[in-house]
This record gives C-alpha cells, sequence and structure tokens, in this order.
C-alpha cells in the first residue's frame, strides 16, 4: 500500500536520521532540502529512497558525515574541489556556489569535483543557476556500474547522467535531466519495490536476451541510449566529470549499492553559464517562452495528444506532490520505519 507523505514532513525526517548519523544541523538540513526537491519532482530512486543506504555508508566509514570541502585548483573561471568524502548534496551545492560567484565575473564558469559521493538527480544541480538568471550544466559519473562498452559485457561504464537547466518567463525552466542509458538504475530499483516489471529495452541479460524482471537486474546490463551513441556520450562525460577531475571511471567506479565500507572518489562537474554574457535576460527568457510555444504548438502524429517539453513533467509533478504529498510504497516505508527505530528518532 503506497501513502503519501506531505514534502515538509519528509524533509523534516531526513534531516532528523541525517543529524542521528552525525551531521551537523546546517548540513543535515541542507541534504534533507535536496533529497525532498528529487522526491517533489518525481525522481523517486534518487530521493528518500536512498536514506537508508546513505547512513549505512555513514556508519561503515565509506562517507564522511561533515566533510572538509577544499579548493585544489583555482582560476578567474574554473575551479577543482575536493569533496572531503563527504555527500555529493553538499559537494555539488559548493560547486556550484562557487561556479555562480566566477561566473558573475567570468560570463562562464566550470568547477569539477572529486572525492564526492552520489548527490541524488542530476536537475537539482543545473537548476541552482538558475536564481542567478544563468544557465546551468551538471555531469556525473554514475555511483555503480551497470553498462558495458557497445558490443561488451564487462560492466566498465554507469549512467553517467547530464542535466541542462535553461531559464525562461512564464513556462517553466527547460530542464533536460537523462541518463546515458535508456533507464537509470534508480528506476530499476523502484520498479522492484513496486513489484513491476521493467520494459523490454531497459536492460538484457549476458546473452543478449531482454531482461524485464528487476529482483534479476544484478544478472544484467542497462542498454545505452541510442545504441553506440549513448555509449560514446557516456564515456566522454566518465571521462570529463571523473578522469579529469582525478576521479574514479571505468574499473576504478566503485558499486555503492554493494559496497558501503569503500571509498567511492566520485567525479562531477558544473558548467554556470550567465545569459548577460550574450545577450539580455529578459529578451533571452522571452525567446525560451517562444520556443516552447513553438513546440506546442507543432502539427502531431496520429495518436498524440501533447507534445512535451524537457522540465514539464518536472514542474507538474512538483505541484501535484506539494498538494498531494509524495508517494512512499509499503516497502519503503518498513525500511525508513526500520531505520528510524535503529537511529532512535519518531517514524514518519
Amino acid at each position: 500500500m503506497t501513502r503519501h507523505v506531505a514534502g515538509d514532513t519528509l524533509r523534516e525526517f531526513v534531516a532528523r536520521a541525517l543529524g542521528a548519523a552525525g551531521m551537523t544541523p546546517a548540513n543535515a538540513a541542507r541534504m534533507a532540502d535536496l533529497m525532498t526537491e528529487a522526491d517533489l519532482g518525481g525522481q523517486d530512486g534518487h530521493g528518500v529512497f536512498r536514506l537508508p543506504q546513505y547512513i549505512r555508508r555513514i556508519r561503515a566509514g565509506g562517507m564522511v558525515a561533515n566533510p572538509e570541502i577544499a579548493v585544489l585548483q583555482d582560476r578567474p573561471a574554473t575551479a577543482l574541489i575536493d569533496g572531503g568524502n563527504g555527500p555529493g548534496h553538499l559537494v555539488m551545492s559548493r560547486a556550484a556556489e562557487i561556479a555562480i560567484a566566477k561566473a558573475r565575473t567570468t560570463g562562464v564558469a566550470w568547477v569539477g569535483a572529486r572525492q564526492s559521493n552520489h548527490a541524488g538527480p542530476a536537475f537539482l544541480y543545473a537548476r541552482m543557476p538558475l536564481a542567478e538568471g544563468m544557465i546551468g550544466l551538471y555531469v556525473a559519473v554514475g555511483s555503480a556500474n551497470h553498462m558495458p562498452p557497445w558490443g561488451g559485457t564487462d560492466l566498465l561504464l554507469s549512467t553517467n547522467p547530464i542535466a541542462v537547466a535553461i531559464p525562461s518567463n512564464q513556462r517553466p525552466p527547460i530542464v533536460l535531466d537523462m541518463a546515458t542509458t535508456v533507464a537509470a538504475y534508480g528506476k530499476v530499483k523502484t520498479a522492484a519495490d513496486r513489484g513491476e516489471t521493467m520494459p523490454v529495452g531497459w536492460m538484457i541479460d549476458r546473452t543478449g536476451a531482454p531482461l524485464t524482471d528487476p529482483a534479476r537486474a544484478s544478472e544484467g546490463l542497462l542498454l545505452p541510449i541510442g545504441g553506440p551513441k549513448g555509449y560514446g556520450l557516456s564515456l566522454i562525460f566518465g571521462l570529463l566529470a571523473g578522469t579529469l577531475n582525478g576521479a574514479a571511471f571505468g574499473a576504478d567506479v566503485v558499486d555503492f549499492n554493494a559496497d558501503s565500507a569503500s571509498v567511492t572518489n566520485t567525479g562531477h562537474f558544473l558548467i554556470a553559464l550567465d545569459v548577460a554574457a550574450f545577450m539580455d535576460p529578459a529578451q533571452f527568457r522571452a525567446a525560451v517562452d517562444d520556443i516552447w510555444a513553438q513546440m506546442k504548438a507543432s502539427n502531431r502524429l496520429p495518436g498524440v495528444t501533447d507534445i512535451r517539453l524537457p522540465g514539464e513533467r518536472l514542474a507538474e509533478c512538483r505541484a501535484e506532490r506539494l498538494a498531494t504529498g509524495i508517494p512512499l510504497p509499503a516497502p519503503l516505508l518498513d525500511r525508513l520505519d526500520t531505520l528510524a527505530a535503529d537511529l532512535g528518532i519518531a517514524p514518519l
């Protein structure tokens, strides 16, 4: 049975749990905000679903609750930070602050990060520059390898997501958030929680046959978007977010689903682009609204009722869940109740 929980209730619970696990109030509140935003935005595999896993990593020594985040390289338009093996939410929040501050002067800034961890959905960080009238672009190395190189069977690549957020006026911002695999692994895990089967095309087994049972996901291989093109994107994103930052990529990636004690050294980067470096921001936002209207007005194929734009569902889902609550399936609620009892805090 699914229960709907108000966003504020969930946020307070996550902050209490993280505080009981040793986080400072400020760090717990920041991480709870971002995790709740993930659930409000419909990214159910990257919000409170991950809370027991994060706390296991903290307790096992695989992740530092209150990291010392250091700037290792600093130039006018770039920076490299060491996340101190802290939660990716805290590391990339700091990266966004640095990128936005630099872009105010330079017009564009690229901040890379290493010694980080899983950070939730990519859209969280791409959206951060929007508040300053900027475009955001975020890329990460996924936290477990579930995809082989095209034509191979060795798991050497992850979902390696990209998100881009573009400001608008009357319409929701255009927010592209996608994995380089057909489905993010979090969706596989939430399908298992809900007792659902996976669509054909998400995974194959090692003979190349479709795999649709999420309970057997450990036997399978995620498929890239667009065949070899998705493989190429995953490879390039891994080199830029991982190798370039001195972070893990390829065979060095630690499966944080199976290993709570090892340091993952997750890599990410964030680009902030100041629209004012190119044109009047108000004119740009109006032009984005116009492009939105053009796309929506397109003649449609038979059976198509609506043309959708990236970010539209996110905005609708957030509005709906703010009004009706965040749906949490029974297996997840049971895990959260067990976690609360273990931590000695009040359950949801």
